[in-house]
């Protein structure tokens, strides 16, 4: 059964989003079509930066009453910044829905910058910048997008110590002005709620305002690196290549394809590398796409001395795929995705998360069309794409 969702795009500019659910719960968000795949080189992080910064007060409340009111309340309250867009949400009981709404719309509206707050968070995010570094897994994707994209793109979404010491309170506030306008802005509520309750809060409470943003170009490549590290025990492996688009309808061929070679334990590369040869604990891979840029990749934890081997076998499955896959593996595959298609939906703020994302990339309603489009999916098309001709590949090893 198609859940009941509504979209518009309001008076004022605003986009509203609106899944239907009976249970008393509700996911709501605020977000904006800004993110990475916006920001220069010289500016990079600074909507990672302004995300945390909403979160440090406004006019009218403090950082402890924002998530007083949120959590007292029953609710969860949080955000994220990916390459498309920026996201304020939380999670409440529906009964709650008008604390949430007023929250959050002050949080987007009214946020102060203050200028000893700002330059407290940028020590947080410097010590975000090392969690990261230090993490491993975590390090090797950050340092696979750049042996895939030239910069900007190529450099993390967080920034560097070089681009974070540069952004101060006037750059935050000009690029706040610039970007968070009705225009760029999306309602999105998963839950027990009112279309027209939502239509009037967000009519009532925001002007409409125009606003353009600008789009860097996105430049792709194909690198390989291998860098050593003192400390740890484990090499650690991504391989990647460029996939189609999310507004490609040969995406969802590259989505079946990653569920076949390194989508849970029935997978290829499971049952090959760590099943059948004892060579890895974890192998996974997926994709990630969007309208601008689109990558899969396989991640593994190996022994060293493996290297070479593992990295030869995921080449090899995909080449034995692009030759021997089956009409049945394929239609295997199409039941397990779309089987976990829908059971992601089960969660009003993992649905929030999706329609946003999709709304950003082109119609949120498309997101329903997910099985239909699966389904379509021909033998030949998996095939194809399973021939690898140019990659990008990082290892991060012992010392």
């Amino acid at each position: 059964m198609v859940p009941k969702f509504y979209r518009k795009v309001l008076k004022n500019g605003m986009t509203l989003l609106f899944e239907k659910r009976e249970i008393p719960v509700v996911s709501v968000s605020f977000a904006v079509r800004y993110g990475g795949v916006n920001e220069t080189l010289s500016e990079r992080g600074i909507a990672h930066f302004i995300e945390h910064m909403i979160y440090k007060g406004t006019k009218k409340r403090t950082y402890k009453q924002i998530s007083n009111e949120i959590e007292k309340n029953g609710g969860i309250l949080n955000g994220f910044t990916d390459d498309i867009i920026t996201a304020f949400w939380c999670k409440m009981p529906s009964d709650k829905l008008d604390i949430a709404l007023d929250v959050l719309s002050d949080m987007v509206k009214n946020s102060l910058f203050d200028i000893k707050e700002m330059e407290k968070e940028r020590k947080v995010i410097f010590e975000e910048m090392k969690m990261r570094k230090d993490n491993p897994m975590q390090y090797v994707f950050d340092e696979t997008q750049g042996l895939l994209y030239k910069n900007p793109l190529g450099t993390s979404l967080i920034g560097t110590y070089e681009s974070m010491n540069s952004i101060d309170r006037r750059k935050i506030i000009k690029k706040f002005k610039e970007v968070y306008k009705t225009e760029n802005m999306i309602l999105c509520v998963v839950g027990d709620a009112d279309f027209d309750k939502l239509e009037k809060f967000a009519e009532k409470n925001f002007k409409r305002e125009k606003g353009k943003i600008k789009r860097q170009k996105i430049v792709l490549k194909n690198k390989s690196k291998t860098e050593k590290r003192k400390g740890i025990d484990q090499t650690k492996l991504v391989l990647a290549f460029h996939s189609p688009l999310s507004t490609n309808k040969k995406v969802y061929a590259a989505k079946l394809l990653m569920v076949i070679m390194a989508n849970g334990l029935s997978s290829r590369l499971f049952q090959e590398v760590r099943e059948k040869r004892n060579l890895a604990y974890s192998i996974f891979g997926d994709i990630t796409s969007c309208k601008y840029f689109s990558y899969s990749f396989v991640y593994a934890g190996i022994m060293k001395k493996n290297l070479a081997k593992v990295k030869k076998l995921i080449l090899g499955e995909f080449g034995k795929v692009s030759r021997d896959l089956s009409e049945k593996e394929l239609s295997q595959a199409k039941e397990q995705i779309t089987g976990n298609y829908k059971t992601s939906m089960e969660n009003s703020e993992g649905q929030m998360h999706q329609l946003l994302l999709s709304e950003v990339d082109g119609m949120a309603k498309e997101f329903y069309e997910f099985e239909k489009k699966i389904r379509a999916v021909k033998l030949k098309d998996v095939k194809s794409l399973a021939k690898i001709k140019k990659y990008s590949f990082f290892a991060l090893v012992p010392e």
